[in-house]
């Protein structure tokens, strides 16, 4: 090809030069000089392009057998057009090179568990007043925002603390999870602690920079994540990842999944962070806040909740026929399931493909805000996304599955606080 090209190149250029000459013998001696300039230049210009035109050719020849020998080692497939209007194959690769790509994933491998230990999401408080189960030592107030649904708690205050008034008894294994909006200015980030309260010393409102006697802070900043793992008279246990940081302005979904020492984060579909050992042993986490460091930063938490993990689906399912999960969710008055529901549903079909004649029935819950009618239906269609879920990500056989909506009509607590409310809206799993 090269060959050809070069070929055609001074064929060109010998055509133009011959008549060009014939045209100079033409002209008088006095316009020879002249037009000769003129044309050596068209020449050199006619030159440059044809020349240029070549290595572009062979460029392209290059560039195109880079991309084959590439898609022969990664197995990556070209499908451009080829001039006879056919599809480009991938080649045979040799028996010396790999013919799988390398990938990795991390995806959501955490399983909530059927209880809820803890839910807050500002439903009984008033637009405009501060939480009534939290104490600050700034200022706060429940808004609305343009961007999200719900009440959300507007942390406005300068070097302030939030703290929930009451205790808490959190098991060895728990995960929190919570929504959160950066405002534009935010910067330094937002700090997360649980911790266990001074037995001496009990506090509803603890301001100190590490409060209690041991506990954890997470940092999530814009540029990266912070993990502080604390007791008194000992050094940090630390932890930091840059992955995934928070993004301003956009509504951030935070998990946190503690089991015993290790401290695993996730956000945006991943996991971000995972350290082993983050949290000092014996320790008892009782308590929970909030506090922000950014004079310049005012952001925006909701959705709080805290629930039991890694619960024995085989067990439950199985033997007790019966399986109650929190950790299928969606959004609000939507059926589309939410992505971090994969570790519960990547559960669930693991038991029922170790068990193939197993045959369930996926029953639909909601609270009793809202529409009787709209509620049942609902219902139903999330049971539906669960078993398309089920089906098209993990290969269970649809037949092996029945959907119902149940609506509010069989709550497990009364709709009377947003706990409670929290616990209405499940997914079940019944063998049939």
């Amino acid at each position: 090809m090269k060959r050809l090209l070069i070929l055609l190149s001074f064929c060109l250029l010998f055509t133009i030069q011959a008549d060009a000459q014939n045209w100079l013998n033409k002209l008088g001696n006095a316009a020879k000089e002249a037009a000769k300039n003129t044309v050596e230049r068209r020449v050199e210009q006619k030159s440059e392009e044809v020349t240029d035109e070549a290595l572009d050719k062979v460029e392209e020849s290059a560039t195109k057998k880079d991309k084959e020998k590439k898609s022969r080692v990664t197995g990556e497939e070209e499908t451009k057009d080829d001039v006879t209007g056919g599809k480009e194959t991938k080649e045979n690769a040799s028996l010396d090179e790999p013919t799988q790509k390398l990938t990795a994933t991390s995806r959501y491998d955490f399983v909530p568990g059927d209880q809820i230990l803890f839910f807050e999401d500002f439903s009984q408080d008033a637009i405009g007043d501060f939480p009534a189960l939290w104490s600050s030592n700034g200022s706060g107030e429940v808004k609305t925002v343009n961007i999200a649904s719900g009440k959300w708690l507007h942390m406005n205050g300068e070097d302030a603390v939030y703290c929930y008034t009451r205790k808490l008894a959190l098991p060895d294994n728990f995960i929190v999870e919570f929504d959160l909006i950066p405002d534009a200015e935010y910067q330094d980030g937002l700090q997360f602690s649980l911790y266990q309260e001074r037995a001496d010393d009990a506090k509803e409102m603890d301001d100190e920079l590490y409060p209690g006697a041991a506990g954890l802070h997470v940092d999530m900043g814009y540029e990266r994540w912070d993990t502080k793992g604390y007791r008194e008279d000992e050094d940090w246990i630390t932890g930091q990842a840059t992955k995934n940081p928070v993004i301003r302005e956009k509504e951030n979904h935070v998990i946190i999944w503690v089991q015993q020492r290790r401290v695993r984060i996730y956000h945006q579909n991943e996991k971000v962070l995972d350290v082993p050992t983050n949290i000092y042993p014996g320790v008892k986490f009782d308590r929970m806040r909030f506090s922000g460091w950014d004079r310049h930063s005012a952001p925006y938490v909701t959705n709080l909740k805290i629930t039991t993990a890694s619960p024995d689906t085989r067990s439950k399912l199985i033997t007790e026929g019966r399986l109650v999960t929190y950790g299928i969710t969606f959004d609000v008055n939507k059926a589309d399931v939410k992505a971090e529901s994969f570790g519960t549903l990547k559960s669930i079909a693991d038991v029922l493909k170790e068990n193939s004649p197993v045959r369930v029935k996926i029953i639909g819950h909601t609270d009793s805000d809202g529409d009787d009618t709209k509620n049942m239906e609902l219902s139903r269609r999330r049971a539906e996304s669960v078993k398309n879920a089920l089906v098209k990500n993990f290969a269970i056989d649809a037949s092996r599955m029945e959907t119902e909506g149940a609506g509010e009509s069989k709550p497990v607590a009364p709709n009377d606080t947003p706990a409670n409310k929290a616990k209405n809206r499940r997914v079940e799993l019944v063998k049939l």
